[in-house]
């Protein structure tokens, strides 16, 4: 019997739901810029990125503090974020407009937070 562990990080479940981006001919395909807060300096400090909007979805990535994200979709308290890797300049192509509504594609990362810790600060 062959028995395969997937750390959180790694796990890629099928029941990812993607980010959608776009959907207006006259605004950037992405509409806020988001920085994380909030966060519990006594644990873990870091705020869990999800393949779908809900914690049982699996964890892609984590966040620090005072991280920015671009807001691009929203499930109830769940918000469907696109960043770039940690210290990269990557343009992420969400600042375009986009007339149809998509899944991201890259070439930044995406992914669900839960919307308690983001702050918007711009958009």
């Amino acid at each position: 019997m062959l028995v395969v562990l997937l750390s959180p990080l790694s796990a890629r479940g099928g029941d990812a739901t993607p980010v959608l981006v776009g959907g207006e001919s006259d605004l950037d395909a992405c509409l806020s810029l988001g920085q994380v807060v909030g966060l519990d300096p006594a644990g873990d400090n870091v705020l869990a990125v999800r393949a779908g909007p809900g914690s049982g979805h699996a964890e892609l990535d984590r966040l620090g503090p005072q991280r920015l994200v671009t807001v691009c979709d929203e499930r109830g308290r769940w918000l469907g974020v696109v960043y770039a890797p940690e210290g990269s300049d990557t343009d992420c192509g969400t600042g375009s407009p986009q007339a149809e509504r998509r899944a991201y594609r890259g070439p930044c990362r995406s992914g669900w937070v839960h919307a308690s810790h983001v702050e918007i600060v711009a958009g």
